[in-house]
């Protein structure tokens, strides 16, 4: 492979990576604004919707514009919003509080995002969009002066050691004058040209959480369509941020999931077993007793908000949506945000044609405007559950008027020395409660995934320097990777001579990110694998 390979090369007027909320938005916009422009939208899930992921409770304005007589034709689950509860949950016992104002659904609909996307594909189709599912882009591509002039597709038909398979495809490249990168949260290109162009210089550091789900078909009795349930508080310590959510379908389906802020503390915390401890909380547990887990996935979400939020161009280029950072975390929605931001991003290039202004535009935009309303909430939690929701009262009353912003922290950061810890572990903290409602454990959890890597292929997990997981990692932080990743994907094994290595199961996958974030020394990095590989989300 060290000669260079002779690559297709491919042009249009526009190109946008991913095919979600973002994208999938832009690309539509650009087309009912001008119809003869040539759209290439890149999807690296094996179909459109396959990899998105969300609770999800959706805004639909963006949509009411970009889709006038959807509801004529609504997603195969869209189930109107009828109330809201909150919870403060304890170890044995809960508590209803009023529901935050932000978290006031009336007129939202509840969805499945990834069957929102897949709706929403053909609908691009029949303005002329070109969308390539199974092509994810593997780094992006600048011109000789500089400005991103496209992406390149990863090579397919390699083995584990980066050697050409029978079979063997090359990438190609895919160029045009404006690129959008719509790939989601931490997404593979944006992480790039954002330290590339030095976007984040001026903005707190990105802040994260990761998100569970499940979706359970249930006995009639025990499924309240319509009914939007988020809790606070157990199994989580007061010290951590999160919480957990449970939205009643139709067709006797529940989808419930489990957040939990990154900047977490405890090196010893697993979020994929605090999920399972969730679900067998006594408010909780009676709704899914009886019924069967249908399909499970994971996904970072990007939290840090208006303070946090880079600048989204650069020569030839934006970052829209959940790459950028535009998810309303008091809200606990980001589809609305993510596909306003792409319909801002075509109406900036129909009007200009080119990227330039468009950071400026988006913060001026009603998705700014946001932001910046709500940008204290979320890190007043850094003091723990209490202040947080003291200060989160205090910015409600003020609807976002303090003279101050408050600051985020890198997630990395936040993670403490297993020598600094003087508590319980987490598992002693939480209150620990057998568990019999399925998933048993996180490899039957990537089963209800369906993710799908061929073996035989680059390990898309790149650890920089395993030396310091074995000879640092495992005696200042206890080897955390084993811990949060939510897919079994990292093992602290014996080898042959009886010493301690990584394995890495990097067919495990399910692409949340996590361990691109949170790992303590960042030196994981996430790449994309082949085209088309990862999990296949079922109705999530």
């Amino acid at each position: 492979m060290s000669e260079p390979i002779e690559r297709d090369v491919m042009a249009y007027d526009v190109l946008v990576v991913g095919a979600g909320p973002a994208g999938l938005a832009a690309a539509m916009r650009i087309k009912q604004n001008a119809p003869d422009t040539e759209v290439c939208v890149l999807e690296k899930a094996s179909e459109v919707g396959a990899h998105n992921l969300a609770g999800a409770v959706v805004e639909t304005g963006p949509l009411d514009e970009l889709v006038p007589d959807w509801r004529d034709d609504p997603p195969a689950i869209c189930v109107d919003a009828a109330d809201d509860e909150f919870w403060m949950l304890h170890q044995d016992g809960s508590r209803r509080l009023p529901t935050p104002p932000q978290q006031n659904n009336h007129g939202n609909v509840i969805v499945s995002v990834g069957n929102l996307m897949s709706w929403l594909a053909p609908k691009a189709e029949a303005l002329g969009v070109e969308i390539y599912p199974g092509f994810s882009a593997a780094e992006a591509l600048f011109d000789e002066a500089g400005a991103v002039r496209g992406v390149r597709t990863p090579d397919m038909g390699l083995d584990r050691a980066g050697q050409p398979k029978n079979g063997f495809t090359p990438g190609i490249e895919i160029h045009a004058p404006v690129t959008l990168f719509a790939e989601g949260c931490r997404g593979n290109c944006s992480k790039q040209l954002i330290q590339h162009f030095e976007l984040d210089r001026h903005s707190d550091p990105q802040t994260y959480g990761i998100g569970l789900k499940e979706l359970w078909k249930v006995p009639e009795s025990q499924c309240r369509p319509g009914l939007i349930q988020h809790t606070i508080g157990w199994p989580l310590d007061d010290d951590t941020y999160g919480g957990g959510f449970v939205y009643h379908l139709d067709d006797n389906r529940i989808a419930i999931g489990f957040v939990v802020g990154l900047d977490y503390a405890d090196p010893r915390l697993r979020p994929f077993e605090a999920f399972q401890q969730f679900k067998h909380h006594p408010r909780i547990k009676p709704m899914l007793e009886g019924g069967e887990i249908i399909s499970a996935g994971a996904r970072a979400l990007v939290e840090g908000g208006w303070q946090s939020l880079p600048k989204t161009e650069m020569p030839g280029a934006v970052i829209l949506g959940d790459a950028a950072g535009t998810l309303n975390v008091p809200k606990i929605k980001g589809i609305h945000t993510a596909m306003r931001s792409g319909m801002i991003a075509a109406d900036h290039l129909h009007a200009h044609g080119t990227a330039d202004g468009f950071d400026a535009a988006l913060r001026a935009s009603t998705v700014g405007a946001e932001l910046k309303k709500v940008r204290n909430i979320r890190p007043g939690f850094n003091k723990g559950k209490w202040v947080g929701l003291l200060n989160a009262g205090w910015e409600t009353i003020t609807k976002g008027a303090s003279p101050w912003t408050l600051s985020n922290h890198a997630d990395w950061q936040a993670t403490r020395r297993l020598d600094d810890l003087d508590s319980p572990t987490p598992e002693d903290a939480q209150g620990y409660v057998d568990r019999d409602l399925p998933p048993r454990d996180r490899l039957a959890s990537v089963y209800f995934a369906q993710t799908e890597h061929d073996e035989d292929q680059p390990v898309h997990l790149q650890v920089l320097d395993t030396s310091i997981c074995i000879e640092r990692c495992t005696h200042e932080y206890g080897n955390p990777c084993t811990r949060f990743c939510p897919a079994n994907v990292y093992e602290m094994v014996e080898n042959e001579t009886g010493q301690a290595e990584l394995k890495i199961n990097a067919a495990n996958c399910v692409h949340c990110k996590t361990c691109d974030i949170k790992d303590p020394y960042q030196i994981i990095n996430w790449v994309v694998p082949e085209g088309g590989s990862g999990p296949n989300y079922y109705n999530l």
